[in-house]
């Protein structure tokens, strides 16, 4: 009893944090997210005939934003009140769940498109093979599956809160063993292998890339950066200092401010990347009309026979991605 007692007083305590950062911060996420995924949803959904695999991720991506996006609604409105949560259990228990699982599905939609460019860049022959197969719907399923299941169970399981008005917020240190199973999971297969695949491949793509000595690779080159930088500025920080926040929670450690205040910051940061997504569209249709060109090998000799002809699978693939070769 003492320890809740002490969780709930140090929570009370930092209230006025959680109202000034999250209600300004979710309220331009929300406003500036509806447009971007809602123009990137219209436009890869009924401009493109012909998608590609990065496509079909692309629109994935877009939706789990705007799942995460219906949730923010409810939680602007529990930190404009104090953290005094009014739509019932059920809506704490959904919102909640799809709060934090945006983060891991758009993790593992990003990671797709990683393993796609990379093995565009680095294996065309095999990218020829596998972009005619179904297997770009196999995996996007495959990735709602799991995430709908983990949901589910987190959904069902985990506990809302040790106090009626909380929500997700304020456990106890039995409340917090409850969830430490689902959380370092969640932390090892759903943000730090991802983001290792992400660390890996991409500077290696962009390595590939760079040898293209043309206006359709620099762009290629900005995609890959941005999405490192998403990776970096989004999802890393708020699963470092979650773990650190979850293990202080496990050993019944006082929490401290710099701990408190820290894991608001990285969870704020962890919601722009709604906003930061649409960035990645726009870099892939802005500035330059999106082609998607299918590439053939030669019927004769079954491969391309020169460097050169290499080199241009390779400025063919990037253009599909952002635009046509100068």
């Amino acid at each position: 009893m003492e320890n809740i007692t002490k969780f709930q007083n140090d929570f009370q305590h930092s209230l006025s944090i959680s109202r000034y950062l999250f209600t300004p911060i979710y309220s331009l996420v929300l406003f500036f997210g509806l447009i971007g995924n809602l123009g990137a949803l219209y436009y890869f959904i009924f401009k493109i005939k012909q998608k590609s695999p990065s496509n079909i991720y692309i629109i994935n991506l877009a939706v789990a934003d705007m799942l995460f996006l219906f949730a923010l609604p409810f939680r602007i409105h529990y930190h404009l009140n104090d953290s005094n949560w009014i739509f019932g259990d059920a809506m704490c228990r959904i919102t909640g769940t799809i709060f934090f699982a945006n983060i891991y599905i758009s993790i593992s939609f990003m990671t797709c498109i990683c393993v796609d460019r990379y093995i565009a860049t680095l294996h065309p022959h095999t990218y020829l093979q596998l972009r005619n197969t179904n297997l770009t719907a196999l995996v996007s399923t495959a990735v709602w599956l799991v995430s709908g299941s983990a949901m589910l169970v987190f959904m069902l399981k985990c506990p809302l809160t040790s106090k009626g008005n909380m929500c997700f917020e304020g456990f106890s240190q039995k409340e917090w063993s409850d969830l430490a199973p689902y959380s370092i999971s969640s932390l090892i297969f759903g943000s730090l292998l991802p983001s290792a695949v992400i660390l890996v491949c991409y500077p290696i793509v962009a390595h590939r890339i760079a040898r293209i000595k043309n206006s359709t690779a620099r762009g290629a080159r900005r995609i890959i950066y941005a999405i490192l930088a998403i990776t970096l500025l989004c999802f890393l920080p708020y699963h470092i200092v979650h773990l650190v926040y979850l293990l202080t929670r496990l050993k019944n450690t006082k929490e401290n401010d710099v701990i408190f205040i820290l894991r608001r910051v990285t969870m704020a940061l962890v919601s722009l990347n709604s906003i930061l997504d649409p960035l990645l569209y726009y870099f892939a249709t802005g500035h330059y009309k999106w082609r998607l060109k299918r590439l053939r090998l030669r019927k004769k000799t079954g491969r391309y026979r020169s460097c050169k002809t290499v080199a241009r699978v390779l400025c063919l693939v990037a253009r599909e991605w952002l635009g046509s070769c100068q």
